[in-house]
C-alpha cells in the first residue's frame, strides 16, 4: 500500500520492492518531526505518503530560518545522493503530519548498487530537487512576499494531496523567513480576495487558478523541470552486482 503512495515508490517492479520490503518501516511522523539536523548522519530515508509534508530548512545564527525545498508523496527526504556516510547540512521538519515508509539508508545503497533503474532514478530525482532548492533561492532573493506565499502554497497543495493545508500562520511565516505579522497580513489580502480561507490551523485553497497568477514563475518553472526529469517511466531489471545476471 506504501509503496504505491509514493511517486518514487509506486514505479518500482516486483523484483524491485523485494529488495526494499525487509528494510521498510511505516512510520507516523508528527507536525514538528525533526528527520535530521545539519551536521548529523543520516540514518535513514524517508518516502513521504500522500498527505505528509516534510520541509528542507536552512537555518542562520541569530535563529531564523527559510525553506529551500518541500517534499511530499512525489520524493523523498535523505541520503538520495549519498554514498555511505551522509552528514546532513540542512534541517529536516515535518509541516505537515502523516506517514511515511522509513527505509534504512544501508538498505537504498544496497539497492542502487543492484538496481541500475533504482540508481538511475534517484540521479533523476536528486537533478529534480536540486532544481527546487536553486529556485528557492532566487525566489527568496528577488520576488515580494505575496508571490512567495501563493508559491509555497501550491507546493504544499499538491505534496499534500488536498485543498486544505494544516498549517499555522506561524510554521507558515517560518518557512518564508519572515514576521509572523508580515505573513498574516498578506493572508489576510489573500482571504478577503476569495482566494483562501485561514481558520484554526488550516489554509484551505478556494481558488486555486487566482492563486497561479498570483504566484511567481518559480512554482511553475520547477514543476516543469520535475516533469521533464522524472516523466513516467518503466521499472528496469534487477542487475546481481556480483557477476552482472539479470
Amino acid at each position: 500500500m506504501h509503496f504505491a503512495n509514493n511517486r518514487l515508490l509506486s514505479t518500482f517492479s516486483p523484483a524491485e520492492r523485494v529488495l526494499l520490503e525487509p528494510h521498510a518501516t511505516v512510520v507516523e511522523l508528527r507536525r514538528g518531526d525533526v528527520l535530521f539536523e545539519p551536521g548529523s548522519d543520516v540514518p535513514a530515508t524517508h518516502f513521504p505518503s500522500a498527505g505528509t509534508v516534510v520541509a528542507i530548512v536552512i537555518g542562520i545564527a541569530d535563529g531564523r530560518t527559510v525553506e529551500v525545498a518541500t517534499i511530499g508523496k512525489e520524493g523523498a527526504v535523505g541520503g538520495i545522493v549519498s554514498d555511505g556516510k551522509a552528514p546532513a547540512y540542512a534541517r529536516a521538519v515535518v509541516q505537515v503530519p502523516g506517514f511515511a515508509l522509513r527505509l534504512d539508508l544501508r538498505a537504498l545503497e544496497a539497492a542502487k548498487a543492484r538496481s541500475p533503474y533504482v540508481r538511475d532514478l534517484f540521479s533523476r530525482y536528486a537533478d529534480a530537487l536540486l532544481a527546487q532548492v536553486m529556485q528557492s533561492v532566487a525566489c527568496n532573493a528577488f520576488h515580494p512576499l505575496e508571490a512567495r506565499c501563493c508559491r509555497w502554497l501550491l507546493t504544499a497543495q499538491d505534496r499534500s494531496g488536498g485543498n486544505e493545508i494544516p498549517l499555522t500562520q506561524e510554521y507558515l511565516a517560518e518557512m518564508l523567513g519572515v514576521q509572523r505579522t508580515t505573513v498574516s497580513a498578506v493572508a489576510r489580502v489573500l482571504q478577503d480576495q476569495g482566494l483562501i480561507r485561514y481558520r484554526r490551523g488550516t489554509i484551505r485553497i478556494l481558488d486555486r487558478a487566482a492563486v497561479e497568477q498570483r504566484s511567481c514563475e518559480c512554482y511553475e518553472n520547477v514543476e516543469r523541470h520535475f516533469r521533464d526529469v522524472l516523466p513516467e517511466i518503466r521499472p528496469q531489471k534487477i542487475v546481481d552486482a556480483a557477476d552482472g545476471t539479470t
